[in-house]
This record gives C-alpha cells, structure tokens and sequence, in this order.
C-alpha cells in the first residue's frame, strides 16, 4: 500500500495553488482546532468522540481544505503513541483514508504538500504532540461551515495572524513548563539514585578514556578503575576547598566532558575536617643546649618552602595553622635575602656570619649564617627532561587542586627552553602515560594533554612514580636536567604506601640521576610527612601551592633554583667555644638533624642547594659572661673550665659546611670563624632584622617557648622597617600575615 501511494504522487504534476481557497481553509482549521484544543480541557473525551472527532477531519480533508488534512494529520499522528485501543482507531482512520487518496490522489494534493503554507502545516502537527487527543463533536458545528465559505476580509487577516501568534506563544510557554518540570524530575532522580546505588561506578583520570556513553560503564576496556558506592560515600572527607569555609563542596564520580555523575552534598564545616585530615611530622622545639656538655651543632640545609605557604593558606582562612606544620627554617628560607653570591660554580656559595642582639631576649645574641648559591645564567643551563606525574584521583576534584596544578603546569612551560621535554604521566586508581617526552616548542600539543585531564577514583600513588621514572629513564638526557615533578594533594591510598619502601625506590633512581621534586595542593587530604620524605630523598623540594600566585613564584621567579643543582648534600656545623658561650639554641631545622659523625660522611644524604637559592640559619647564643643563661653555673666546674681552656677569646665559634658539586661523590669544605663582633653594611642589616622578624613568627605560632616577652606587634614592627624594595610584594604580604594571626590568636 504505501509503494502504491508513493508511486502515485511521484506522477502528480503540479498546478498553481488557488491562495483565497488555502487562507479560508486555514482559517477554518484553526477556528476548530481552538475549539478543539479548549474542548480538550475538561476531559470528557470518549472513544465514540474520538471516532466522531475522525469523521469530522475526514470532511475538511474531502473539501479540499489542505489544513483539514492537517486536521487529519495531527490527530493520526497524536493516537500513534496512545495505548492499544488508540492503534485499533488509529487502523481505522488509516482504512478510511486510503479511499480518499485513491478519489483525491490529483494534483491538489501534491500543490498542498509542496506549498509554501507547509511550514504552518508542520508548526500545527509539533504541537499537537504535546495535546491530548480532542474530541470532535457532531455533526460539524454549523458557524464553522459558514466561516469557510465567507469572503476573507483585511480585518479577518489581522485577526487570523494575531490568533496564530497568541497561539504560538503559550504553546512556547506550555514546552518551557514542561522542560522544567523534565528537569527537576531528572536531578530528583539522580539524588534518589545517589542515595541506593549498589553497583559500581566507573571513574576515570582521563577524559578521552570517558567519552563514552553510561551504557558501556562496565566494559572493561572502558574502565581505567572502579568504585564501589561505599568509597564514594567517603569522598566529602576527602576533599575541602581551601579557605573558602562557606563554600558547598561537591566530591563527584565525573562523566563525559566533567558533568558529575555522582553529586556529594555540601557539608557545613569543612575547615574543621580539613584540620582533622591534613598530616604532619610530629617534632619537638630544638631544647636550649650546654656547650660543655654539646658544643657541635650539625643540620643538614632546607631550602623547602611548604610550611610557609600552608600557613598563609591557614591564616587567610581566619585560622591559626597546625604547630606540626609550622617548620621556622622553611618560614625563613621563603624569602629571598641579599646575601652575597658566589663568582664561580667550583666554589658555589660564599658564606655570610653577621652577630646581632636578640630581639626576645636581653642578654643574648643572634648568630645568623646566610649562603646564596651560584646563579647559572640562563643562556648555560643544560636541556631539561621532565616528567610531571600528575594526581588525579577523585580528591584532586577542586578549583584549589587539579585545575591549579594544571594552571602551574601552564606557567612553567613559559619558563622552560623550546629543546626542553616534557612528559606527563597522570595516576589515580591506577597510572598511565599521557603524554611521552614532547619538546617544549610543540607547546599546544603539551597543553591541550594537560587541559584534557579529568579527576576520578583513588590514589595509586606509587604505581605513578614507578611510570614516571620509567618514562624518565627512556628520554634521558646525560648531562642535562633528568627531573619528576609530583603535583599531589594527599598520600598514596593504593599500591605501596609505606613511606620507608617508596624513600628506598627514589633514593635508587637519585643514583641514576633522576631526581624528585613534590608540589603539594589544596587542603584536607594533605599529607605533608610524605611529601617532605620524597622530596628529601628524590634530591628534590617541596612546596605547597596556594594561589596562582605562588604557581608563578615557584615555577617561574625561581625556576632555575628549583630545577638547577649547584650544590648536592649540603651539611652544616657549627662548634661553639666554651670560653665566650654558655648556651646556644637552633631556631628551627628540628626535622633536618644530623649526628656530628654524619658531617664527614659522605654516604649520608643531605639537602640540596640550586641556582641562586638562599638558606638562612639562626642560632640564638648566651655569652659565657651574660647573666641571661638558663642553667645554674654547675657546682663542679672542672669540666666547664678544662673546656673553656681549650677555645678562642676572640670567637663565638667555628663554621664548616660541606657539599658536592653535582655528579661528584667526594664533599668539599668551608670554614670560617664566628667573631664576637661583626660589621656589616645597611643592606645586610636590613636582612638580618627581617629574617630575624620571621623567625620570631614562626616561634609565635608554634607557642613561643623561648620569645619571651615578643609579640605580633614587635614582629610587624621589625618587618616593616626591614621591607627594602619588596618588588613582588612578598614581604608586604607578611606583614598582613601576622596581622591576620593576631586576629585568630583573639578568637
């Protein structure tokens, strides 16, 4: 039957339309689909009228109205999706119409088919979907008839435009309520489905591994890992969005393009699981120290910054930061300081020993010991082959986390050469490499790798160290920069997470010459112990990245300290001399202790020092002659003065400090004398009374057991006076920074 038809228009030709004959049957069509549409509101619809309603569509189509046939149209097409009674009636109107395409299968029928009023046919038959089925009554109301067969007038014509368009507009109005209602149906389901879900739910590291539709979820080329929706029950613990403490956080399973499939609810109080989660070595305060009884003092250097910037996360937040966190040498070593630099990469660091007055304690003495390291021009610096390992586990799922890193990431392909590589390898509930080695002048390539990452699942941390290094090792580059970048937010949840075992892994690689560096993001899952130890034994530093800013100060300002060694295993110590001081006291490096033996090991690791960095230590003194020492004067001092015998009158005491030039395993030596009095110039000055106003902080917030009477407004007195030219406004910022805690320690 439906050949037949086909091959009955297609021998059709077409006449000229008659247009008065189209526009009063238009205007019929619409006369009785308003009746019918307001009919249709009190549902009294019977299938007798249905039927009915059938016949009276067959008689506008038999007079050759084109919209009675839309008539007939709409309602066929409107009972094809009703239930099995509607397709018996819908049967039957397709067996009455076949006699009326075999009498009127003419040339009208094609003009109407092919008229320009055809858009109007198909706006007529849309809407209808959204009706229910009218009801025709019978016979055909008589004004309707008469309607048709009236002269169409100007008034008449603007009559019929302003119906149609009233029509059209609550028929938009009718589709924009019923979207809606669509949508709140659909986000209720979804929470409903949130609450019961038992299956798992398949997450992923990577984008293009997810564009695929949910009804291949459980494939297992598909799945890079999965769920359970008990762990997904845990994710809120896992994530906080920073200082942003009134902020909703949602922890999702991400989809297609990062729309969530799983939503977490807001919870009220993410700082404090933030507080709860966050993990730090646990340390002690450097207690005041006999120098009859210990005069040697040995610490291995710290040029990490993490503490210092957790803190400022912390205090913009309104919140005092942890004790545990607070490391007063990475407080210091955050600025840089004018200390003079070496000339020569042989001799890498020129020491600087300046002797003033404690701020916090009369009587006594600050020995400050300050280095610069060689700064290697830029034009000099050897290719670099890096690696960044990339978290992107389900907890990296917020603004302060894996859109950051990536954002950092940006701005050190900025800093690096066009010869440089770079590769990415991306873990979460297991590893993959997403990018192998690219040289940095195909840079949109790197970018796009980088722009198309996407957070889901657990944390298989070691299983993506293991990648990276393997991917490190196949480009690497002798004698150039052989480098992995760790940008995390927390430990390692799957695969080797003991700390000792993963230290001993990188301390292998670090023999080859791949080293580690850890960026440590956002906040609530922070394991900052493991970073510190992978940093530390990956010849590497670790920082903690904030704010953009930071990105930009670590990855840019600094990018050939933290990339270029000069200096490898760098140990410090200092002898005093019992003749000229009783007491002495390390103001921080609590974590980088060494014993005295471990000076002249050259087997034992120490910290390294790169391009241009600067490390700062500060030794708080009594002088043998002050009546501010802490211990009683022993009432046997044979041993006190057999010792005192043995040293200077002139000197404080004695510095050494060993290191190894890159690539060497034999150490060399500095030496120089502590003199009880030094003369320094203003610039110098200026940094010793500012590196002396953050010791003092950081003392503060660990509980200041030995600053005395020092307070928040002693401290932003000195830094203030101390400033200097601040060009990115580091120490500026300090100054607020202690404001802030004044403010919190009120609370």
């Amino acid at each position: 039957m439906k050949e037949s038809i086909e091959s009955t228009l297609a021998n059709l030709e077409v006449p000229t339309p008659d247009p008065k004959m189209r526009l009063r049957a238009k205007r019929a069509a619409l006369a009785e689909f308003e009746r019918v549409h307001a009919a249709s509101q009190d549902n009294a619809a019977t299938s007798a009228q249905s039927s009915q309603g059938l016949w009276n569509a067959l008689r506008l189509f038999r007079e050759g109205s084109s919209h009675g046939r839309t008539s007939m149209t709409w309602f066929v097409s409107r009972n094809l999706t009703a239930g099995v009674a509607t397709v018996c009636v819908v049967g039957l109107g397709i067996a009455m119409v076949w006699p009326v395409f075999t009498r009127y299968g003419d040339e009208r029928l094609l003009a109407d088919v092919t008229s320009h009023d055809e858009a109007f046919v198909m706006e007529l038959e849309r809407d209808t979907l959204h009706e229910p089925a009218p009801p025709l009554p019978t016979p055909l109301p008589e004004e309707n008839a008469r309607a048709a067969a009236a002269p169409v007038s100007k008034d008449e014509l603007a009559k019929l435009a302003a119906a149609q368009g009233a029509l059209q507009k609550r028929k938009a109005e009718e589709y924009a309520a019923d979207l809606r209602m669509k949508m709140e149906i659909g986000e209720a389901s979804r929470q409903v489905e949130q609450q019961q879900a038992e299956q798992e739910i398949v997450v992923s590291g990577l984008r293009p591994v997810l564009q695929q539709t949910l009804e291949v979820k459980h494939s297992a080329a598909a799945v890079v890992d999965a769920i359970s929706a008990e762990d997904v029950g845990s994710f809120p613990q896992a994530s906080v969005a920073g200082n942003m403490q009134n902020a909703p956080k949602l922890m999702a399973a991400r989809g297609i393009s990062g729309a969530p499939i799983v939503a977490m609810a807001p919870e009220p109080e993410p700082m404090a699981v933030a507080e709860s989660r966050d993990k730090f070595q646990h340390f002690e305060v450097n207690p005041l120290r006999q120098v009859a009884d210990e005069p040697v003092s040995t610490f291995s250097v710290d040029v990490d910054t993490a503490s210092y910037s957790f803190a400022r996360r912390m205090l913009n937040g309104g919140e005092l930061p942890q004790k545990d966190s607070v490391r007063v040498e990475e407080m210091i070593n955050y600025f840089d300081y004018a200390w003079p630099a070496a000339k020569s990469p042989e001799v890498p660091f020129e020491p600087t020993v300046v002797v003033s007055d404690s701020p916090w304690g009369k009587g006594k003495k600050l020995v400050h010991v300050g280095i610069k390291g060689y700064e290697i021009d830029r034009r000099e610096t050897p290719d670099s082959n890096l690696v960044l390992l990339l978290d992107v586990s389900g907890s990296m799922d917020s603004p302060d986390k894996l859109p950051l890193a990536v954002k950092s990431m940006e701005l050190l392909l900025g800093s690096l050469k066009p010869t440089d590589t770079v590769g990415i390898v991306v873990y979460a509930g297991a590893a993959g490499t997403v990018l192998e080695p690219t040289p940095v002048r195909e840079k949109e390539k790197i970018l796009k790798a980088l722009r198309d990452l996407s957070p889901g699942g657990s944390t298989a941390g070691a299983e993506g160290i293991e990648r990276a290094y393997q991917l490190a090792e196949r480009s690497f580059r002798k004698g150039g920069v052989n480098r992995i970048l760790l940008a995390t937010d927390g430990d390692f949840n799957v695969g080797i997470d003991d700390t000792n075992q993963l230290k001993g892994y990188i301390e292998r690689k670090r023999e080859k010459g791949i080293y580690l560096s850890v960026l440590g993001f956002g906040q609530g899952n922070y394991r900052d112990e493991l970073a510190q130890a992978l940093a530390q034994n990956g010849n590497g530093v670790a920082v903690y990245i904030d704010t953009l800013n930071e990105a930009r100060k670590v990855l840019v300002e600094e990018a050939t300290s933290s990339l270029f060694t000069i200096a490898q295993d760098v140990k410090l110590q200092v002898e005093f001399n019992p003749a000229t001081v009783s007491e002495y006291r390390l103001v921080g490096y609590e974590t980088r202790a060494l014993r005295r033996e471990d000076f002249n090991n050259d087997a034992i690791d120490a910290g390294d020092v790169g391009s241009g960095h600067t490390v700062t230590a500060i030794y708080e003194i009594t002088p043998a002659n002050s009546d501010a020492r802490m211990v009683d004067e022993s009432r046997y001092p044979e041993n006190r003065r057999s010792a005192a015998s043995r040293g200077s009158r002139n000197e404080y005491g004695f510095l050494k400090i060993r290191y190894k030039l890159p690539g060497q395993s034999t150490s060399r030596l500095l030496e120089r004398p502590i003199p009880l009095a030094t003369q320094v110039g203003p610039e110098i000055r200026r940094e010793v009374i500012f590196s002396t106003a953050v010791a003092g902080f950081g003392q503060l917030l660990r509980g200041g057991s030995f600053t005395g009477p020092l307070s928040y407004e002693d401290v932003i007195s000195q830094a203030q006076s101390a400033t200097g030219e601040d060009r990115f406004g580091y120490r500026a910022e300090f100054v607020q920074l202690v404001r802030k805690a004044e403010a919190a320690q009120r609370k």
